[in-house]
C-alpha cells in the first residue's frame, strides 16, 4: 500500500514537470523505496535518477537488477551519465560494466575521470568471477608505529571516502599486509597505545586470483564483514566487503539451479537473453541426455526375447526407470546443496556412501512393498493380467525396485562428488543426467531379476 501511494505521488510529480519537487521528493525517501518505484516504472527510470542527487543517484542505481541498469544508461544524458558512473564505488561499477558488450564498456569508460578510469581498467583486468573483480581500493590503512591517536586521525580524514572503516589494515612501508584491526579496538585504547600492540597476527586475507566462490565460503567461515585482498607478494591491493559476497551467493546459486535444471548458466536475465542465445545454452544438455536415453532403446532391445516371451514385463519399465531416476535426481539434489553450503566435503565420501546405501534400500524397500501389494491386489481383482505366475512377477519387481533405487541414490550422490575431486562444477550432475544414467542401468537390473526370478517359468 505504501508503494502505491508513492508511486502516485511520484507519477504526479513527473506529470508536473517540476523537476525542482522531483529532487526533493526522492532525496528524501529510502533508497530502497526508490529502487522500488523505478521497477514499477522502467519508463521513468532515467528521469528518476537523472533528478536525485548522485551520490543517493549511484546507492539505487548500485542495487537495481541489470536490466533497470542498463535501461537508465541508455537514456540518462551524458553529464549525468558521467556524475553517476564516477560515483559508483569502484567493484559495484566494474560489476556493471562486465556485463556489457565490449564497444559499451570503452564508451563508458570515456565519460570517466583518470583516476576512476585507472582504477576501473585495472579491476577490469583480472580474471572473470574472481575476487580482483570485487575489490575496492576505498579502504583505511595504518601503519605499525602509528598511535591510536594517528590512526584515529587517519579515519576523520579519508574514512568518508572509504567502502567501510569498521575494520582498519596495518600494512609495513613496502605495502604489505600485517594486521587487520576492528575500529572498536582502536576507540577503546589509550590515545597514545602503538597499533603493534594492538596486533595479534591473525589476519586472514583473499588473494586477487581467487575465485569468488571460494572468497563466500571464506566470509561465511570467518564471520567477517570485510577481507583484505592481497597479490601474490602480499601487497594490499584492496578489500572485498560483504554486500558484494551476497551478490556473489546469490548468482552462484541460481547458476546451481540452472545446472542442476539441465541447462547452462545463462549469465543474463532469462527475459534479456536473445533467443539464439538461449536456445544454444539449452539444446547442448538436450541432445547429450537424448542420446543417453537412446541407450535406453539399446538396453530394451537387448532384452528382447525376454519381453517378447513375457510381454507383462513391458508394464512394469516405466515405473522401474522412473523410481531409479527420482531417488537419484533426490540424492544428487541433496548432495549438491550441502557441498554447495559447506555441511559435506570430499573427504566425507564414505560417510555419504554409508548413508544413501540404508536410505537406498529402506526407500527401495518400501516401493517395492507397495508394487508388490500393487500387483497383488490387481491379481485378485484381474487374475488374467498376470496369470498363475504373479507371485514371482511380484517378487521380481518388488526385488528390482530396492536395487534400482539403491543404485540411483549412490549414482545420485557420489557423482557429484566425483565431479569435485575432478575440478568440475558438482552442479552439472544435473537431475536429467542422473536421471538419464539411472534409466539406462536399471533397466539393466530390472532385467537381470527378471531372469533370475522367472527362468523356468515365463522365460
Amino acid at each position: 500500500m505504501a508503494l502505491e501511494i508513492l508511486k502516485e505521488q511520484v507519477e504526479a510529480i513527473l506529470e508536473s514537470g517540476d523537476g525542482k519537487q522531483l529532487h526533493e521528493f526522492l532525496d528524501d525517501q529510502n533508497i530502497s523505496d526508490v529502487a522500488d518505484l523505478i521497477d514499477e516504472l522502467p519508463d521513468y527510470g532515467s528521469r528518476i535518477i537523472g533528478a536525485m542527487s548522485v551520490h543517493r543517484a549511484a546507492s539505487v542505481f548500485k542495487i537495481l537488477d541489470l536490466t533497470a541498469q542498463k535501461n537508465i544508461i541508455k537514456t540518462l544524458p551524458p553529464t549525468k551519465t558521467a556524475g553517476l558512473l564516477n560515483e559508483l564505488p569502484p567493484d559495484d561499477r566494474t560489476d556493471f560494466l562486465e556485463e556489457l558488450p565490449s564497444n559499451a564498456v570503452r564508451e563508458l569508460i570515456k565519460l570517466l575521470n583518470n583516476e576512476e578510469r585507472k582504477i576501473t581498467l585495472s579491476l577490469l583486468g583480472y580474471p572473470e568471477n574472481s575476487v580482483g573483480r570485487l575489490m575496492t581500493p576505498d579502504y583505511v590503512y595504518v601503519y605499525e608505529s602509528n598511535t591510536v591517536q594517528q590512526v584515529l586521525d587517519t579515519v576523520r580524514r579519508v574514512g568518508k571516502n572509504s567502502e567501510t572503516i569498521d575494520v582498519i589494515y596495518v600494512i609495513n612501508e613496502k605495502g604489505e599486509l600485517m594486521d587487520d584491526i576492528r575500529i572498536r579496538e582502536f576507540i577503546l585504547a589509550p590515545p597514545d597505545t602503538r597499533v603493534r600492540e594492538l596486533m595479534d597476527n591473525r589476519v586472514i586475507a583473499l588473494t586477487a586470483y581467487q575465485d569468488q566462490e571460494e572468497a563466500a565460503e571464506v566470509f561465511k567461515m570467518n564471520n567477517r564483514v570485510a577481507l583484505p585482498v592481497v597479490s601474490n607478494s602480499n601487497k594490499l591491493l584492496g578489500i572485498v566487503t560483504i554486500d558484494d559476497i551476497l551478490w556473489v551467493a546469490s548468482e552462484e546459486f541460481s547458476e546451481d539451479i540452472q545446472k542442476i535444471g539441465g541447462t547452462q548458466a545463462l549469465d543474463e536475465p532469462y527475459l534479456e537473453i536473445p533467443l539464439t542465445r538461449l536456445f544454444k545454452k539449452r539444446v547442448v544438455w538436450l541432445v547429450v541426455l537424448f542420446l543417453g536415453e537412446m541407450l535406453t532403446a539399446t538396453a530394451m532391445a537387448f532384452f528382447e526375447d525376454e519381453i517378447a516371451k513375457a510381454v507383462v514385463l513391458a508394464l512394469f519399465v516405466p515405473l522401474i526407470i522412473s523410481s531409479g531416476g527420482n531417488s537419484g535426481s533426490q540424492a544428487s539434489t541433496l548432495i549438491i546443496q550441502a557441498m554447495a553450503v559447506g555441511e559435506i566435503h570430499l573427504n566425507d565420501w564414505w560417510r555419504v556412501m554409508r548413508r544413501e546405501i540404508f536410505s537406498g534400500l529402506l526407500l527401495g524397500a518400501v516401493l517395492g512393498l507397495i508394487g508388490f501389494l500393487r500387483i497383488f491386489v490387481w491379481h485378485f481383482i484381474f487374475p488374467d493380467v498376470y496369470g498363475p505366475h504373479w507371485m514371482a512377477i511380484g517378487v521380481t519387481v518388488a526385488l528390482a525396485l530396492v536395487g534400482v533405487v539403491l543404485w540411483g541414490t549412490l549414482c545420485g550422490s557420489m557423482l557429484p562428488m566425483i565431479l569435485k575431486r575432478l575440478g568440475a562444477d558438482p552442479a552439472v550432475s544435473s537431475a536429467p543426467f542422473v536421471a538419464t544414467l539411472v534409466d539406462v542401468t536399471g533397466l539393466i537390473i530390472y532385467f537381470s531379476f527378471a531372469f533370475l526370478m522367472l527362468s523356468g517359468k515365463l522365460l
